[in-house]
């Protein structure tokens, strides 16, 4: 399969490269900003990394009509940001939804076209937990991640008649560069708040999107997925 990652350069974008590599599938992830990074895991796996801001239309679509075919997408790009909500600027809200949500929209759209001419495709995109419990300090994020929600589930009502799956995951709280802001007495309270008792890895949320993109998940489409060790419950 021919599969497109935004945001595979670290965490869980990096994960889901390593995942669909291993098992010889041809990958391309884009990127933003970090060069070197993207060129370890171009090396390290084999795919091909695409440096574009998915905030910006014209990059998505300068990219992706140079790919020639999409069965998968995975829309895992996003930023994240600590504030309160009365100190949120309007360039931190306006930047947060272009990436987080804009920025998942405007690459869906050009993917789209092709999966549609072709009759089939997987769109998984990757929200946030905090997208259905809503986070203190993070009212742009938590509403971001919300959209994204509603973008599945309107996309998978109108792109299931081409035999197109649109789901949406939404971890918790996972190891990653994202989360590495948070102090460990942080991370330790976030772990004791999960019912499993212990923070997610990247790989798992991986396997996930490995799962949603299989045959064997044809038939489920529409559908929020949490991989938060049970705190969303």
């Amino acid at each position: 399969m021919n599969i497109l990652i935004t945001g595979g350069s670290r965490g869980i974008g990096r994960a889901c490269v390593e995942r669909f590599a291993a098992d010889g599938h041809s990958v391309t992830f884009l990127y933003a900003k970090d060069d070197a990074a993207a060129a370890e895991v171009q090396s390290a796996t084999g795919a091909t990394a695409l440096k574009c801001d998915i905030s910006s239309s014209d990059e998505v679509l300068t990219a992706i009509k140079s790919i020639e075919s999409v069965d998968v997408l995975i829309n895992n790009a996003g930023i994240c940001g600590f504030c309160l909500f009365d100190a949120i600027t309007d360039g931190q809200w306006k930047q947060m939804i272009d990436v987080n949500l804009s920025g998942a929209f405007y690459v869906s759209r050009e993917v789209a076209k092709k999966m549609i001419a072709a009759k089939s495709g997987r769109i998984i995109n990757v929200g946030s937990m905090w997208g259905k419990v809503g986070a203190a300090c993070e009212v742009h994020y938590s509403a971001a991640k919300a959209g994204l929600r509603g973008m599945t589930l309107a996309l998978a009502k109108e792109l299931g008649p081409s035999g197109i799956t649109v789901n949406c995951i939404e971890p918790g709280v996972i190891d990653t560069d994202m989360n590495s802001a948070l102090s460990e007495d942080d991370l330790s309270a976030l772990a004791e708040d999960t019912p499993l008792g212990r923070i997610g890895k990247p790989s798992e949320v991986a396997e996930l999107a490995y799962f949603l993109a299989s045959d064997k998940a044809s038939f489920i489409t529409g559908q929020i997925i949490g991989i938060d060790g049970g705190f969303a419950i």
